[in-house]
């Protein structure tokens, strides 16, 4: 059986001293969940958050990482300097990275083999802009998304990876994709990695959903067969509605 995975990703969000008090109150509504619990916070309250979960069913999460281990590159983070920290985890291809920042399926698959070299599971994420499932090519963009996404990795590795599937146009809006369409696009990327690798990875690997989660759907989107949880935006960042979601 896959284990259900609910993830924060917390953005641009949070102080040090924030990510200390939430991760402090998350803890024990979240002691006894039999799902995998991950917080993502922003790269300077990693050390904070390390720390507050120590002791806890709690892991922790980056929000991004560099392909390159070290060298002249303003800003980055690369996946020792993760690791050395304590981090587990490791979102790559947020839509909003690839948005803002010029992210690309290519430089995607770069950092999701570096995460593997260096031991880190990734999170990869992937998904349609409303303009595009309204074009019918929602299935045909995912399944490019994830292919690129996988190439040069080992079936071993794909097992131990987590796939997020996170419509645009539902992060950060209040709209969420309905269970049926959450469901079969969360299938169409299943049948993708049995076409790659084959059927046992397929069934092996973790598939999330994410685009406005929360607290009331949580439950109903985690049920379906092919979603394994959810990447959960702001309702990560208040306790009570994480937890929930965790429990679900």
């Amino acid at each position: 059986m896959r284990q259900i995975v609910a993830a924060g990703n917390w953005k641009m969000n949070m102080t040090p001293s924030e990510t200390k008090a939430l991760i402090s109150e998350l803890a024990p509504l979240v002691k006894d969940a039999k799902n995998k619990v991950i917080v993502c916070p922003t790269a300077v309250c990693l050390p904070a958050a390390v720390e507050a979960a120590k002791g806890t069913n709690i892991l922790v999460g980056a929000q991004n990482m560099y392909f390159e281990d070290k060298g002249a590159f303003t800003g980055e983070i690369s996946a020792d300097m993760l690791l050395d920290l304590g981090i587990k985890y490791v979102i790559l291809g947020h839509s909003e990275r690839r948005q803002y920042f010029a992210e690309t399926d290519e430089t995607v698959n770069k950092k999701v083999l570096k995460a593997f070299e260096k031991g880190l599971t990734p999170i990869i994420c992937v998904g349609e802009s409303l303009e595009q499932r309204e074009q019918g090519v929602t299935a045909d963009l995912v399944r490019m998304q994830v292919k690129i996404a996988l190439l040069g990795v080992t079936a071993d590795q794909a097992k131990n990876t987590i796939i997020a599937y996170e419509p645009i146009w539902a992060i950060g809006t209040g709209k969420t994709a309905t269970t049926e369409q959450a469901e079969e696009v969360c299938k169409t990327i299943r049948d993708c990695v049995c076409e790659l690798y084959d059927c046992a990875t397929a069934e092996a690997i973790t598939i999330q959903y994410g685009g406005s989660v929360n607290a009331k759907n949580s439950a109903e989107l985690f049920a379906q067969e092919n979603i394994d949880g959810g990447l959960v935006g702001g309702a990560s960042l208040k306790a009570a509605d994480f937890s929930v979601i965790a429990n679900s």
